[in-house]
Order: structure tokens, then C-alpha cells, then sequence
């Protein structure tokens, strides 16, 4: 499967229990909805699962994945990310995007000033952020994700357009 193909919706965070029953940590904005994608592909796409929810868990839900039978089987899959083809999830509002569109398109100001790319998108539970890399350094700046500091994202073009709160990045 091509890299550009996929997304990634989920994360393994080893076993829960001794039935080989995993930890499963759903990156889908409806978190129960990452049963309904699969079968969910391992990064390598060497294999793939079918997924039950067994129950909501702290910070996922306990799952069972076809092939896994026990706390060994789930434990060798910790840290496993769980990918599915783009065209098996569901087409975005205009003004929504999938984390993977985001990472890597350049960010800039509202005179074209070049800020840099961005890293990686958070949320630690208010709104997501956008990690941006600046230019010849390793250091980033988290810009909120909102219409506000981000009036414009152009996937085509490669770009988003940003007005950041004023101090965000160095002038």
C-alpha cells in the first residue's frame, strides 16, 4: 500500500489481560468508528486485523484483533500503528483535514514570509495544535489549529497561510 495511500488510525499499547486482548488507542474523531475501518494494516502492511471493541478503557478501549490469541501475541504489538487506505474513510467538511495532509505543508505568514513546515499535529485536549519547524533549526513553535491563527489551508499548493498570535515566532 502506498505510503501516501494510507492513513494511520490507530495505535497498539500492548496487552490488556492475559487473553490476548490489546490496548487499543483510536486516533479517528469517533473513537469507537476505528472497528468500522478495518481491517487495519500494520505499518509494514505485513499484516492485518480485524478489530472488536470489547469495552472503553483509560485512554482507548480494550480490543480483540484477529490472529492475536494471547498476552504474548498482543505484547509483541505494542507501539504497533494501525493504518487503513484513504479511500475507506469518510470525505471531510471543506474545512476539515486529516492530521497525515497536514504534516509536512509550509507554513508561512500573511505576507509570505516563510515560517516553516509543519512536524506534526497535537491535542492535548482544548484544540489541535500544529507543531512548525522553523527554517534551518530543530527548535518548533505549536500554533493553534484555529480560523483565527490559521485563516487558510491549501492543500493543493502545499501551503497554509497563518496569522499567529503576535510573539509567537521570533521576528
Amino acid at each position: 500500500m502506498d505510503d501516501d495511500n494510507r492513513i494511520c488510525v490507530g495505535a497498539i499499547g500492548g496487552a490488556f489481560g492475559v487473553h490476548g486482548e490489546v490496548r487499543l488507542k483510536s486516533f479517528t474523531a469517533d473513537p469507537e468508528a476505528i472497528a468500522d475501518y478495518a481491517p487495519l494494516a500494520s505499518e509494514d502492511g505485513a499484516r492485518s486485523f480485524e478489530v472488536q471493541i470489547v469495552r472503553a478503557i483509560n485512554q482507548g478501549f480494550a480490543a480483540r484483533l484477529s490472529g492475536v490469541r494471547s498476552k504474548e501475541d498482543a505484547d509483541a504489538l505494542k507501539g504497533e500503528r494501525l493504518y487503513v487506505p484513504r479511500e475507506r474513510l469518510p470525505q471531510l467538511p471543506d474545512d476539515e483535514f486529516y492530521h497525515a495532509d497536514l504534516i509536512g505543508l509550509e507554513v508561512v505568514d500573511t505576507g509570505g514570509a516563510r515560517l516553516g513546515r509543519v512536524r506534526a499535529v497535537q491535542n492535548h485536549g482544548a484544540s489541535d495544535l500544529l507543531e512548525v519547524q522553523a527554517p534551518g533549526t530543530s527548535s518548533t513553535v505549536l500554533l493553534p489549529f484555529t480560523r483565527e491563527a490559521v485563516p487558510t489551508v491549501d492543500l493543493a499548493s502545499g501551503r497554509i497561510v497563518a496569522d499567529p498570535p503576535h510573539g509567537l515566532f521570533d521576528d
